[in-house]
């Protein structure tokens, strides 16, 4: 959520607000709380973004499908269209199946840097 703005989906999107408040993160739904909830800067789409630790597996594929489902039905006005975004370090060879039927979800992988800095000697 800090680095939103540096990632690739920060360039075309911005953290969902209501009533001037970014509420984006965590966002509840009946079907349980969306990681991350942005919408397009020409207001047009909807994103709702499944973040995992490491592994993710094809049962996300439903679990997104759901709160794409809520955010249709819910928060979309007419004409907004809603997209996903699953966002994991590593990728089940069956999610990949699973989403070459949906053009409406993407998987991105994430990477881990780090350094170790030395604190004192």
């Amino acid at each position: 959520m800090h680095n939103w703005k540096a990632t690739p989906l920060g360039k075309d999107f911005e953290l969902f607000e209501e009533n001037g408040q970014i509420v984006g993160q965590q966002y509840p739904t009946d079907t349980g709380p969306i990681d991350i909830l942005a919408i397009s800067k020409d207001k047009k789409s909807l994103l709702v973004v499944e973040l995992k630790k490491g592994r993710a597996s094809d049962s996300v594929v439903g679990q997104i499908l759901r709160y794409m489902g809520y955010v249709q039905d819910v928060l979309a006005e007419p004409g907004q269209s809603v997209r996903g975004v699953i966002i994991a370090m590593k990728e089940d060879p069956r999610l990949r199946r699973a989403l070459r039927m949906t053009k409406q979800i993407e998987l991105y992988r994430y990477q881990v840097d780090f350094k170790l800095v030395k604190t004192w000697e």
